[in-house]
């Protein structure tokens, strides 16, 4: 069955989402097709040059993302907030980087004198533009139908491209966060594409890794990449995931060794005493990594968390405790 989003989507508890995009009608997002032997791989770069521009135009940042042959992986953050401190100035000009405003609002842009019930329509408008920048539905929509509209063109045919909605995930603690980051930047590694994190070709984690590197001056940055929430432990920015990158590379490295035929695959004393910080054992943290993020749960955390997650979506029993069970058995 499926459930309106507004009973999947709490930022009371929880600004961080796993969404989760899938084509149909053996459509290829962005890889080889070996019946027709047409290639799609330049279409990656659609959907990353899109997300770029969404990154600066809605109050939703990137944490971590994969691109991969017929769907694409999104770890989100919603900053609500952020686009509340905006100017109405500012929520227009955003607006309509995306779409054509209606007449009245170039009108206003354009210095005429408006009455007053003009002005409060004006307002009206910006009211609605603001809530929708902050919103994970019109986010995935926008670069959703971008994408299709693009791709329909190019295959020179019409109907659907993506299988129906979006799936989205609520990440309800740091565990889940950092597991889901990890399974997302896994994704290449997991279905045999990469053997290791740099050779995973339009992920986030190639991404971060390039970026030191750029900084390092080990080599030179081609072009921009998608602007990513960074990583802090001391809260020195608004907005950021609460933990220190080096780890993170070095944890996600670990985990992904575990799943590379020929690799010794372990996870060492330092990444366990990591692990040990977010109240997690190496098996909690592979089965979260490997397994559990790969299920169909519409939210990940403490059994607690999920409880009161699950109250405040209108739902009296969230699916999942008893798989959960296996990792947050505290």
């Amino acid at each position: 069955m499926t459930l309106p989003r507004r009973a999947q989507v709490s930022l009371s508890h929880t600004p961080y989402y796993h969404c989760i995009a899938r084509c149909v009608r053996r459509a290829y997002l962005c890889g080889s097709d070996s019946y027709s032997g047409r290639n799609f791989e330049h279409r990656k770069q659609w959907l990353l040059d899109r997300i770029r521009i969404q990154t600066s135009v809605f109050a939703i940042d990137i944490c971590a993302y994969a691109i991969m042959s017929n769907h694409y992986h999104l770890v989100l953050h919603v900053d609500p907030v952020r686009a509340a401190g905006w100017s109405d100035a500012e929520v227009i000009e955003r607006w309509t980087q995306l779409f054509t405003g209606p007449i009245l609002i170039k009108r206003m842009q354009a210095g005429d004198a408006l009455s007053e019930a003009q002005r409060q329509s004006v307002s009206d408008i910006v009211r609605v533009w603001r809530q929708r920048l902050s919103s994970l539905s019109w986010y995935m929509r926008c670069l959703n139908e971008f994408i299709a509209r693009k791709a329909n063109a190019e295959d020179d045919c019409t109907g659907r491209f993506w299988e129906g909605r979006f799936k989205s995930q609520a990440l309800l603690d740091e565990a889940s966060l950092l597991s889901c980051m990890t399974y997302v930047d896994l994704n290449p590694i997991r279905g045999g594409l990469a053997e290791s994190l740099a050779a995973s070709d339009f992920t986030s984690v190639q991404q971060r890794l390039r970026d030191l590197a750029c900084a390092a001056g080990a080599v030179e940055k081609k072009r921009p990449g998608i602007p990513l929430l960074p990583f802090s432990m001391n809260n020195a920015h608004a907005a950021s995931i609460p933990f220190n990158l080096q780890a993170y590379l070095v944890l996600a490295d670990e985990t992904g060794r575990r799943v590379v035929a020929g690799k010794p695959g372990a996870i060492s004393e330092e990444s366990r005493g990591i692990l040990a910080a977010l109240d997690l054992t190496s098996s909690q943290w592979e089965t979260l990594c490997l397994e559990i993020h790969a299920s169909s749960l519409r939210a990940i955390g403490s059994l607690e968390r999920l409880g009161a997650f699950g109250r405040a979506t209108g739902r009296k029993r969230m699916a999942g405790a008893g798989l959960l069970r296996r990792v947050y058995n505290r």
